[in-house]
């Protein structure tokens, strides 16, 4: 069995290090994934990469309504508690287009699998991950490919997430104070999603072809840094 339990909590003030709360992937959990092929929807586009995106999702807005759903019980069941989780790291192209899904490729293989879902904590989701965005990166192999994702997640730290959703917050306030506790970043380099409720959903940090911290573009989406932010605290 492989557990990965922190002290650093997101119940306490100040910055947090770790995305986990805790995780442990046992024998038993299962790690079977299906194809993620191109469709008429989400077609192939083989472009070239000018920039990248890491991007996260604050779990427990993910599992607010998804307690039952056995296709989100690794992440929303059991022991398991997340704060931020490891979306993806996605080429963008040089306009607002992004290349996808730019090679066939085989399923994940049950270790890579269970090496990662701790940070991505979806077998399919790492499968769509692989297929869609790290396919198209030169050189990735699946490994080498959530090695740099996963580098990048860990690096990150977090500032006092239950504080701060205590209190009147915007996207842009949120932005700054994720700024201050990761260095060479400005709030400028990073784009807020919400639910259209205005919860927290998901931050998009931008980064250059050499994978650093870079002003987002303009077409990057994202809520209006003045938009009203609300933070799920979730059972914590």
């Amino acid at each position: 069995m492989i557990r990965a339990a922190f002290a650093v909590s997101m119940l306490l003030p100040g910055v947090a290090t770790a995305q986990a709360l805790q995780c442990s992937v046992s024998p038993n959990t299962a790690l079977s994934v299906r194809p993620d092929l191109p469709s008429e929807r989400e077609p192939q586009r083989l472009l070239p990469i000018g920039h990248y995106t890491l991007a996260i999702s604050w779990a427990p807005q993910y599992c607010r309504n998804k307690q039952d759903d056995p296709r989100a019980s690794f992440q929303c069941g059991g022991d398991n508690r997340f704060g931020f989780v490891l979306h993806g790291l996605w080429p963008d192209g040089v306009g607002k287009e992004w290349p996808q899904y730019c090679k066939s490729t085989p399923l994940l293989s049950p270790a890579t699998i269970r090496t990662n879902l701790c940070a991505t904590p979806s077998a399919q989701l790492l499968q769509h991950e692989w297929a869609k965005h790290g396919t198209c990166m030169a050189g990735e192999t699946p490994e080498s490919y959530f090695g740099r994702s996963t580098g990048l997640y860990r690096k990150l730290r977090y500032p006092d997430m239950m504080g701060l959703s205590r209190r009147p917050l915007t996207a842009g306030r949120f932005a700054q104070a994720f700024a201050r506790v990761n260095p060479g970043m400005r709030p400028d380099m990073m784009r807020v999603t919400t639910t259209r409720e205005g919860w927290l959903d998901e931050l998009w940090i931008c980064m250059d072809k050499s994978f650093r911290y870079a002003r987002c573009p303009a077409h990057q989406g994202g809520v209006a840094p003045s938009a009203k932010l609300r933070i799920w605290r979730g059972r914590r």
